[in-house]
């Protein structure tokens, strides 16, 4: 099976979709057409993440990665909406045969969006599903004693409960701080995407994806700033119970 056709849809810039980007196309997968959502929340977001993982490495952005696609011949058209929703983007996309659309780091997007690829829309999602869906994953999973990890998924209308692909544990060491944790599985959620991809083209798919089944948790939504205080206290005590040294 050769390179699948896709979508790629992130919010503007935003470190999570930088990555994802530059590891996919490390392997050769290069989009259709880029979309990315210019929001005030789009914009809150990307700040906030970029505050979070201040001085670790961040993937060229979006332009600078396209740009560089355009110097090797490859052009790919970037637009920008102002909320990823049918309305907004399903014109931009109706006329292409896509594969696939994969996120890299959006809001919760449903309905004909989802429908539309041939093989489905999928997304890397910073935690370990099905224990730790819905938001600041890494924040929850310490703050809960769940494991860490990323998990590439189908998209369905639930919020991350589609179909799982891939799924693998961050290795926590003593000494890493929540920043840490979250690059961490910022870096691993571009991986498994790139691996996801590169399965699909060996055609092992079908014998991949499998059900989710239930969660012990409920679906988390943003932490708090009482819930990251005492994120940082377990993992500066070291009373996280996950670690593997």
């Amino acid at each position: 099976m050769g390179n699948p056709v896709f979508a790629f849809l992130l919010l503007r810039e935003h470190p999570y979709g930088r990555e994802m980007l530059r590891q996919i196309l490390l392997e050769g997968f290069v989009p259709a057409i880029v979309i990315s959502e210019d929001s005030p929340i789009g914009d809150e977001e990307r700040e906030k993440f970029l505050k979070r993982i201040e001085g670790l490495p961040v993937a060229p952005t979006i332009d600078e990665q396209l740009d560089q696609l355009a110097k090797e011949g490859k052009e790919v058209l970037h637009a920008t909406v102002p909320i990823h929703n049918s309305e907004q983007v399903m014109p931009l996309i109706e006329d292409m045969s896509l594969d696939l659309i994969v996120f890299g780091g959006t809001r919760i997007i449903r309905g004909e969006i989802l429908d539309f690829p041939r093989d489905g829309v999928i997304n890397s999602h910073p935690g370990l599903l099905p224990d730790c869906r819905g938001s600041a994953s890494p924040a929850w999973s310490v703050y809960h004693d769940i494991p860490i990890g990323s998990t590439t998924h189908f998209c369905d209308n639930g919020i991350d409960t589609g179909e799982i692909l891939h799924r693998r544990e961050v290795p926590v060491k003593r000494g890493m701080t929540y920043e840490d944790l979250c690059y961490e599985t910022l870096v691993l959620s571009g991986v498994l995407m790139k691996e996801a991809l590169m399965a699909y083209v060996e055609g092992k798919w079908p014998e991949m994806r499998h059900p989710q089944g239930e969660s012990p948790w409920p679906t988390f939504r943003n932490a708090p700033q009482e819930i990251l205080e005492k994120v940082d206290q377990k993992l500066s005590e070291q009373t996280y119970a996950h670690y593997v040294d």
